[in-house]
């Protein structure tokens, strides 16, 4: 099944009130772990990549025509959209170009107004080529690509601004953190979650940073209008846990351990069981 925009999905998730997770990908091992896992739990699912992960791929048409290919290859049915996590004005124009069918414009560093008119200009380029953009308001915090946001809250009236340009879902700044949480972590502000979902009706919102909040906070999260959830940081720690266990028992050395199939196997199966158990806890398992 060819790439989709991620509207559809999560429409429908909304609605359904459970949520799509968003993985991001950094290698074909990331990339084929998550689409498998889709696959098998019939679930739809947000590939994402990140401006910096796009560069270390080689550019963001060598990550098109990588998905494209597995897609085909390992007969994908279920609904996968290829989306653009916190990117520039830059990036989701270079992304638009090369084949993506999702766009993140992070214009939460700009001021309201100019968030609003590069966000407006962008929704027109979206809308002609039906693909789906998602939007920012209030920066995440922890560190993103060199970017670093404390946590803040987003203004519930500007997430509207933002939502009434026609954007496809909204990231609105709820105290939530990209990376590790911190030991003092104050927790997500449900209060004004329940103000931006109050403002923006049926918009699909976004909980970025959803690597490390405890389950029963993203459960209520959705219940209050998250429709999508990033992941990536827990990938990455299951997939080095996996990969230090098998070199640290020396598999790396025994017969053909070295070879970079089987090295990476582990971390391959780590990312699969993490991703397995995220879309279990969203509720997107067989609503493909």
């Amino acid at each position: 099944m060819p790439l989709v925009n991620a509207k559809e999905m999560l429409t429908k998730a909304k609605a359904g009130h459970y949520a799509v997770g968003q993985f991001n990908i950094n290698n074909l091992e990331w990339t084929k772990a998550i689409l498998l896992t889709a696959e098998e739990l019939n679930s739809p699912v947000i590939l994402g990549v990140s401006e910096g992960a796009g560069k270390y791929m080689c550019g963001y048409k060598t990550v098109v025509g990588m998905v494209n290919g597995m897609l085909e290859e390992l007969n994908i049915t279920v609904p996968v959209a290829l989306h653009l996590d916190h990117g520039s004005y830059e990036g989701a124009k270079a992304c638009i170009e090369a084949g993506f069918s999702s766009v993140m414009f992070d214009g939460s560093h700009y001021d309201i107004d100019e968030n609003v008119a590069k966000t407006t200009e962008l929704v027109n380029i979206c809308n002609e080529k039906g693909l789906s953009i998602e939007a920012e308001v209030g920066a995440i915090g922890g560190e993103e690509d060199g970017v670093i946001g404390s946590g803040e809250c987003a203004d519930p009236e500007e997430c509207k601004r933002i939502a009434d340009l026609g954007v496809t879902m909204l990231a609105a700044g709820i105290g939530n953190i990209h990376g590790k949480y911190p030991a003092n972590w104050a927790g997500l502000s449900f209060e004004t979650l329940d103000a931006v979902q109050q403002k923006t009706g049926d918009m699909p919102l976004v909980l970025h940073g959803g690597s490390g909040i405890p389950d029963e906070m993203v459960k209520k999260a959705i219940t209050l209008g998250v429709s999508k959830v990033n992941v990536n940081t827990e990938c990455q720690l299951a997939f080095a846990e996996a990969t230090r266990k098998y070199i640290e028992a020396g598999k790396d050395q025994e017969g053909k351990g070295f070879d970079p199939r089987k090295l990476l196997a582990p971390g391959f199966e780590a990312i699969k069981a993490t991703v397995k158990e995220k879309m279990e806890l969203f509720g997107s398992v067989n609503k493909a």
